[in-house]
């Protein structure tokens, strides 16, 4: 796609960036750019920088956007293309990804890398990347593979689909709920019981830390996780977000499968 295959040469003097994508802001801020971000949403993690919110990454105020005066617009996932569309018609440069599978996360960091001329820092991001999921396959490689289920919602629950799948297998887990690439989608209580999950993870969208383990135990699911308090929570951008916060992830839930593994690596 054109938008992915932004070139240095254009990005010459590219100095005012607005972010709609939590993923795209924690990308860019990974790859040094904080001080070309311009404008950000209320969902990015926007600490320590001057940049003023501009709404929210499903409703940004295309106005404020504007006012901004930007260079380049960042958008990403499906939920965005509207978005995308809207900036692309009042003629701002708009780079857009939508990853779906761990592989494709790590190398928007170079496409971003590119959009914003920082393209050696986005390939070294994405290389540094790769060294880290790769050390911790290593890790695990010889152990038993727990089966997993991870939570984006829980009203229904929700077994968290795209990358979610890679990112548990690349942490030593079994994820028999969906492939990588697809959807997240509502899960029954037999579909989960069926598949007799040794860890529940609970990392509900815009819930950070703050999902509470009772949600799984008052369903009363017969499953190992509950009957061996294996409910654990993690901040939803640790998984939802494919950005380097989706490594930090996947090192996340190997200490949390394989402690052991992870102890003794130091």
């Amino acid at each position: 796609m054109d938008e992915q295959r932004a070139t240095a040469d254009q990005a010459t003097g590219l100095r005012r960036v607005v972010s709609l994508a939590p993923s795209a802001t924690a990308t860019l801020r990974a790859l040094g750019a904080d001080d070309r971000l311009v404008g950000v949403t209320h969902n990015c993690d926007a600490d320590g920088l001057d940049a003023p919110a501009v709404g929210g990454w499903l409703n940004p105020d295309h106005d404020a956007v504007a006012e901004r005066d930007p260079d380049l617009v960042c958008t990403a996932d499906p939920l965005q293309r509207d978005v995308r569309d809207a900036h692309r018609e009042r003629g701002h440069r708009v780079v857009h990804v939508e990853p779906t599978t761990l592989g494709e996360a790590v190398e928007s960091f170079v496409t971003l890398g590119r959009a914003v001329g920082q393209t050696r820092a986005g390939h070294d991001l994405a290389w540094s990347a790769r060294g880290r999921l790769e050390r911790v396959r290593r890790l695990v490689a010889n152990r038993d593979r727990p089966v997993v289920y991870c939570e984006e919602w829980s009203d229904p629950p929700t077994a968290a689909g795209n990358w979610v799948p890679d990112a548990v297998r690349a942490a030593g887990g079994r994820y028999p709920f969906l492939d990588a690439g697809e959807r997240s989608r509502e899960v029954t209580r037999d579909e989960v019981e069926d598949a007799a999950p040794d860890h529940v993870v609970l990392h509900v969208c815009g819930r950070g830390e703050r999902s509470d383990p009772a949600t799984v135990r008052d369903r009363d699911w017969d499953v190992p996780a509950v009957e061996r308090d294996a409910v654990h929570v993690v901040d939803d951008s640790l998984l939802n977000q494919p950005s380097p916060r989706l490594v930090d992830g996947v090192e996340a839930l190997a200490a949390r499968l394989h402690p052991d593994a992870v102890d003794e690596s130091g």
